[in-house]
């Protein structure tokens, strides 16, 4: 049978070719660094997730009143 010849060129879309100026490489890992804060944002910082903590440790889910008239019987 007809064997293909490797030496022919691949043929680019004109279109590819047209836009292959647009194509930008992107990084294979990412680089996420914090950005350096002032002593006043950190202590809002700081602030912040105390109250947040806070919230989280005091808040509770409080049951239904009939769940609680349940429990009772």
């Amino acid at each position: 049978m007809g064997k293909k010849s490797k030496k022919k060129k691949k043929k680019v879309s004109a279109k590819k070719e047209k836009y292959i100026k647009f194509r930008k490489e992107k990084p294979s890992s990412m680089d996420v660094t914090m950005p350096d804060l002032s002593t006043e944002e950190m202590k809002q910082k700081q602030h912040d997730e105390d109250s947040i903590n806070r919230f989280l440790r005091y808040s509770k889910n409080r049951p239904v009143l009939s769940l609680k008239e349940k429990k009772k019987k």
